[in-house]
């Protein structure tokens, strides 16, 4: 593959400004950031799906399996390590011994706050719209006239598991092993537990995202263009719809890339330009925008040098709203504070290379909280096309990303939880301990899944369910 490599440095003498922190760099000079300005590397993206069917082998059984774990009315619990079953929350079927009177019915409707739904003779499926299901187990469990009361458990198709046991996407770059960031972080791993829910929203405050691509389309949320004031954040840049992809791409569809997360929603945000870059301004109003439309997540892949009291006050606006909020250090290969990636609300993502090494342009220093993969990243790109980009705006998103599944995967986790988990979990590199390289080390998303399951704070309906049903006895 002919990588070619681009570095963007955008000069703005009038105005303060955010830069994009993205770069491609030339393979004999991996240590030297060059001030020229190429084209990314664009992936054949004329390859049939004939291609693909005859690399990949999953099976549609297993692919409706990702898809209930993720569904936000489906629970799963695990009987042991790779078995799982499935059930509709909110919903529980009670078999009656006699039939409830009118006025028992009425009553039991009012206290679950629900309806019968379906009605079998004395077997009665019940649904409530704010009680969880192991709730209402408890609430029926020793009610006179309750024979059993059990979840909605839904079956489905024998099928088989590939070789190594991981259920693995079938995207084209992904089986033609383009994405190596993936399996570096853990992420195969960490999907048996989270592929993530449409739930939780990331929004991507950057030059905005490519509405009509066909990787991202089905994984976007109402977004703002705060150049524009419209509700129109289209991508004229590629940087944007690159970061965006790299969150949440489509996955399992067949085509492009996968995503960290399959099933998070993108909240596009342009507040940069279609040269690459913006104002604190326009980057602080697209923060509280975000902040005040919903977001969970802000990945932020940009920065600049310099402090401002205008982006200081959208950022702790946000943190004080529970957002997560992970930015790039900056391309230069330098030790200088980047912002907002050094404010300490924020999670700092230095770049690693495919070899383990820092990325020869990655900014590094003492501020420095996370490393990921920001070297030769594929995902989408503007124009419905398809790039292998570098720099910290890369890595970034990875750990936007990840911080999307936590959420989904234990919403009663706070900002300050995922970013401490985030920071544990972390596979250290480098120094022994927190360096100025890879602050605590690479994101290890199987291992931040693993503790936010079980993270002080609330309980999952997973653990839940395997208390009160006692399911290994």
């Amino acid at each position: 593959m002919n990588r070619s490599k681009i570095i963007l440095l955008i000069a703005v003498s009038t105005v303060l400004v955010i830069i994009a922190s993205s770069s491609l760099f030339q393979t004999q000079e991996i240590n030297r950031i060059q001030n020229i300005k190429e084209t990314p590397l664009i992936l054949d993206g004329t390859k049939k799906d004939s291609h693909l069917l005859q690399i990949n082998n999953v099976t549609r059984g297993n692919k409706l399996k990702h898809h209930l774990d993720n569904r936000v009315e489906v629970t799963h619990f695990h009987h042991n390590q790779q078995d799982t079953s499935h059930y509709l929350d909110h919903e529980v079927a009670v078999n009656f011994t006699t039939a409830p009177t009118k006025a028992d019915l009425e009553q039991i409707l009012q206290d679950i706050d629900g309806r019968v739904i379906k009605q079998d003779g004395l077997l009665l499926l019940f649904r409530s719209n704010s009680i969880e299901t192991p709730e209402m187990l408890e609430y029926f469990q020793g009610k006179p006239k309750v024979d059993y009361a059990e979840p909605q458990y839904l079956l489905m198709q024998n099928s088989i598991r590939n070789a190594n046991g991981l259920n693995l996407p079938n995207d084209q770059y992904y089986q033609e092993e383009y994405q190596w960031n993936l399996p570096a972080i853990g992420t195969e791993q960490g999907w048996t537990i989270s592929r993530g829910n449409e739930d939780i929203t990331v929004a991507v405050v950057d030059t905005g995202v490519d509405l009509d691509h066909p990787d991202l389309v089905n994984r976007l949320v109402a977004g703002y263009n705060v150049l524009g004031e419209n509700q129109h954040p289209d991508d004229d840049n590629g940087h944007g719809t690159h970061v965006a992809g790299i969150i949440a791409s489509e996955t399992n569809n067949r085509e492009g890339i996968a995503g960290v997360t399959w099933y998070n929603k993108i909240m596009p945000i342009k507040a940069m330009s279609a040269e690459g870059y913006g104002t604190t301004f326009d980057i602080s109003k697209g923060i509280i925008w975000a902040v005040d439309h919903g977001a969970d997540v802000i990945n932020l892949s940009l920065g600049n040098y310099k402090e401002s009291n205008v982006l200081k006050r959208a950022i702790r606006y946000a943190y004080e709203k529970d957002v997560v909020l992970i930015a790039a250090a900056g391309n230069d290969s330098s030790q200088q504070p980047s912002y907002p990636a050094a404010y300490p609300e924020v999670i700092s993502v230095s770049a690693v290379s495919y070899d383990g090494s820092l990325a020869g342009f990655s900014n590094y220093g003492s501020y420095i909280n996370i490393s990921a993969p920001g070297e030769y990243i594929p995902s989408t790109y503007f124009n419905e096309q398809y790039a292998s980009l570098s720099g910290t705006s890369m890595a970034a998103p990875h750990v936007a990303g990840l911080a999307g599944l936590m959420k989904a995967t234990n919403s009663n986790l706070t900002n300050k939880d995922i970013m401490s988990i985030i920071q544990n979990s972390a596979r250290d590199l480098g120094k022994r301990g927190k360096d100025i390289q890879f602050g605590n080390g690479l994101i290890n998303v199987n291992q931040a899944l693993k503790e936010a399951q079980v993270a002080e704070g609330g309980k999952t309906t997973r653990n839940k369910i395997r208390e009160r049903l006692n399911i290994f006895r």
